[in-house]
């Protein structure tokens, strides 16, 4: 049996950094993956999904320190489903990408003082860098 799953896709936020009660670090990422499609009337439609990506060790650190916010990324990884009971007693539940490596494919392009954050788009320079 596997669980596996590869993403490519913008990082929507800075990456957070936290730790644990033992001191373990802990560093989760949003990321939009967008696919595109032809409706039933041949017009181009996109849709976009986020995921939340959990990173442990070594890949924590390295996309903490690496990524910003509108970066490229590939994550391979395994998709992990929780279970929680909240504070008005109700059961909740959540899925999330625990990266076993990310692979950054570009970084996110600076804006410029008339580009406002929205449009910030990704550039390439054409080097991957792995935190693995």
């Amino acid at each position: 049996m596997k669980n596996s799953v590869i993403l490519a896709g913008h990082v929507g936020s800075n990456p957070e950094v936290r730790s644990t009660l033992n001191g373990a670090s802990i560093t989760s990422l949003s990321l939009a993956t967008t696919r595109s499609f032809k409706d039933a009337e041949g017009k181009r439609q996109t849709e976009t999904e986020w995921h939340r990506i959990t990173c442990f060790g070594g890949v924590g650190k390295q996309v903490a320190e690496h990524v910003t916010k509108g970066a490229l990324v590939m994550v391979t990884g395994r998709i992990h489903y929780t279970r929680w009971t909240d504070q008005s007693g109700q059961t909740r539940y959540g899925c999330e990408i625990i990266a076993e490596q990310v692979d950054f494919l570009a970084k996110a392009r600076e804006k410029t003082p008339d580009q406002p954050d929205a449009e910030a788009a990704p550039a390439g320079n054409g080097k991957r860098r792995r935190a693995a």
